[in-house]
């Protein structure tokens, strides 16, 4: 391998550096081992995943060079081949002279972050009526709580969770084995759970808690993963409007992997915010392969067979914006919406998906309250019980799974996915049974139709699309008499009737 050097500026002062950056390579060093755990290895040997070079460590020529002029790492990505570090515009403009540099790109310390869901009362989220909604009891009769699977949370601050009632049968039980603090990650006297820094650091805690929280003395189920094994990372600092810190993100990601971790739950997300405004994120990019973090997440779905479970965002009512977040936008991730509690369309805040994208986002959706931060943890839960039921399913199994069992499968939309996961259809779908029919499909012509339902409850929710997928417009339809009647808007091309037991695609022409 050809040795590369970068000149320093001999006695010269050198400039302050004045953004992060990734810097990308093009070359690795093919000699050295994979930094892989035992456990690692055997869940890419039970999906049928081949070690390759994402799993290689980076070449210690490269780090080197950039050692020898001054540049100093802050963290390294084995799979994106490349480190982030502070550089000055002297800096860029050298290593834009080297062969083993691929590329260059900002990492603003003020993106956006957008999919965080803060509340004071972490110990409680009062997740309890989604537990119904999702039949949760379905998973309890089948003795299904997680056990066995490890899950990775991703997140801005695990403060208290430690002492959180809600999450007290997990640590007596010994359930988080490792945390690791990615923005104080030489800081040994910063404690996770005793250091409260601004209120994001409650996030992780509430997020946990939607995980796997129970609190035995009101006899409520927050989560249904109350028996699996965590592990912890904090990637983001500092309050809701402003971070910037994808590059920590991405290294959780491969440390949760090197570890064997299954599941992954981030209930976070990237948009914009970015000080020149030609650097920041415009909804156009949020294709599912500009940004670096989405890329890392389907290589973590594709490569290394991790089901990773995203918070759509909570943009819906943002007119400037309205989309997901990245990394939502990965085809390779189960991104997860928030419906209503009682007629399960989106929920005003949840964000949809971009109409540019050829495949559904949000994946499914689920009752939150307080964001979609909080509706993603409960369909983590729901993937550890089904993994549980039967350990041998893949990444990409599961989301077939989850996404079948939802109950507008399959008139999904950009608004709520394929719906809310049922329990007792995916339990069915693991044991092969049929499922009971609870979807149809009727044609329509002219500007009204009405349409007959089996229903007891006076309204019906509606989604007015202008093709298959995409939503023009939802609302809630009166039932009278057995009927619902539709009035066709322009452009409007298929209608869904969602009546939780039972939809109806109106397909008009």
């Amino acid at each position: 391998m050809t040795a590369f050097c970068l000149t320093a500026s001999g006695s010269h002062t050198p400039e302050k550096p004045v953004s992060k950056y990734w810097i990308l390579f093009n070359t690795k060093d093919v000699a050295r081992a994979p930094a892989l755990s035992a456990a690692a290895l055997t869940r890419r040997t039970s999906q049928g995943l081949a070690i390759d070079e994402t799993d290689l460590p980076l070449s210690g020529i490269c780090l080197k060079a950039l050692h020898d002029a001054g540049i100093e790492p802050l963290c390294q990505s084995r799979w994106l081949n490349g480190v982030s570090a502070m550089l000055s515009e002297a800096q860029i403009n050298q290593l834009r002279q080297l062969a083993f540099v691929k590329a260059i790109q900002p990492i603003d310390s003020r993106i956006k972050i957008m999919s965080t869901g803060l509340r004071d009362d972490a110990a409680k989220p009062h997740l309890a009526p989604v537990m119904s909604q999702i039949q949760a009891g379905d998973f309890a009769k089948a003795g299904l709580t997680g056990r066995f699977v490890t899950i990775g949370v991703v997140d801005a601050g695990f403060f208290a969770a430690d002492s959180a009632d809600a999450l007290k049968h997990i640590f007596e039980r010994k359930g988080v084995r490792q945390v690791r603090d990615y923005v104080h990650p030489n800081e040994t006297k910063h404690n996770l759970f005793r250091t409260m820094e601004t209120m994001s650091d409650l996030h992780g805690t509430e997020v946990l808690a939607a995980i796997a929280g129970q609190d035995p003395r009101e006899n409520l189920q927050y989560g249904l993963a109350t028996d699996a094994t965590f592990y912890l990372a904090r990637t983001d600092q500092g309050n809701r409007e402003y971070r910037g810190e994808e590059d920590n993100w991405v290294q959780a990601m491969e440390w949760l992997d090197s570890l064997g971790v299954r599941i992954v739950n981030t209930s976070l997300g990237y948009a914009r915010g970015f000080s020149n405004p030609k650097e920041n994120y415009e909804t156009r990019e949020m294709d599912g392969k500009t940004s670096l973090i989405s890329r890392a997440a389907q290589i973590a779905a594709d490569k290394k067979g991790m089901l990773i479970i995203v918070s759509a965002g909570n943009e819906g009512e943002d007119r400037n914006w309205r989309i997901i977040s990245t990394p939502a936008d990965a085809q390779g991730v189960l991104s997860v919406g928030a419906t209503n509690s009682k007629l399960w369309n989106r929920i005003g805040y949840s964000s949809i998906g971009p109409e540019a994208l050829p495949y559904m986002k949000p994946n499914v959706s689920c009752f939150s309250l307080y964001g979609t931060s909080l509706s993603a943890p409960v369909i983590t839960g729901f993937a550890a019980c089904l993994m549980q039921a039967n350990p041998k399913l893949t990444n990409k199994e599961l989301i077939e799974i989850i996404e079948k069992s939802s109950h507008l499968y399959p008139y999904g939309n950009n608004y709520v996915g394929y719906g809310v996961p049922q329990a007792s259809r995916a339990l069915a779908l693991l044991r092969k049974q049929p499922l009971p029919a609870t979807t149809r499909s009727i044609k329509a012509s002219g500007k009204t139709v009405q349409v007959p339902v089996s229903s007891g409850e006076a309204l019906a929710s509606v989604f007015h699309k202008k093709d298959n997928m995409h939503v023009l417009t939802q609302e809630a339809a009166k039932i009278i008499n057995g009927k619902v009647t539709l009035k066709r808007l322009s452009n409007e091309r298929q209608t869904t009737v969602d009546l939780k037991q039972e939809v109806i695609e109106v397909i008009w022409e």
